[in-house]
């Protein structure tokens, strides 16, 4: 089995009805690569899901679409910058989904007026997913090592004769 190693991807997509399935096969191959087969359902659906929301409720929304992966868990991202887009009933019913499909989501309004709506699904145990080895602290004998061993003894301490009065 091959060591996790940290992922990211950005795609930058102006959204469509055309655009949602394109955007489902883009993420679904990189999460391969990244030897993710099993989350590949979950998470395009997900994607796909809140790139439908924003399509019906925005009349042109550019996007932004990050996904993490740190060895355990995959964290997907979907920002917009629209500011007349309001979250009706659409929106509500994809977030009630993801909520009850993912380990993890939560949204925030962005700087310039949007929003970034993620989700996060954790690698279960159970699945042969890449994990982070665990690596061994260094071992004493491995520590510092001087770089000659002492050659002379440390110097012995003079005696002392005690002093005489009188």
């Amino acid at each position: 089995m091959k060591s996790a190693v940290p992922c990211y991807y950005r795609l930058d997509v102006e959204v469509g009805p055309e655009r949602v399935g394109q955007v489902g096969r883009i993420l679904a191959a990189h999460l391969r690569l990244w030897d993710l087969e099993n989350l590949v359902q979950p998470v395009c659906h997900g994607a796909e899901l809140l790139l439908r929301a924003v399509d019906e409720h925005a009349a042109d929304a550019q996007l932004s679409i990050e996904m993490w992966w740190n060895g355990q868990h995959l964290i997907t991202a979907v920002g917009d910058d629209n500011r007349e887009l309001s979250p009706g009933q659409g929106l509500r019913d994809c977030l009630e989904h993801i909520a009850a499909t993912s380990d993890g989501w939560g949204g925030c309004a962005t700087a310039t007026g949007g929003r970034v709506i993620w989700f996060s699904r954790r690698a279960r145990s159970g699945e042969r997913m890449p994990r982070v080895p665990n690596v061994p602290g260094p071992a004493l004998s491995t520590g510092c090592r001087l770089p000659h061993p002492a050659a002379a003894a440390p110097p012995a301490r003079a005696a002392r004769t005690p002093e005489r009065t009188g």
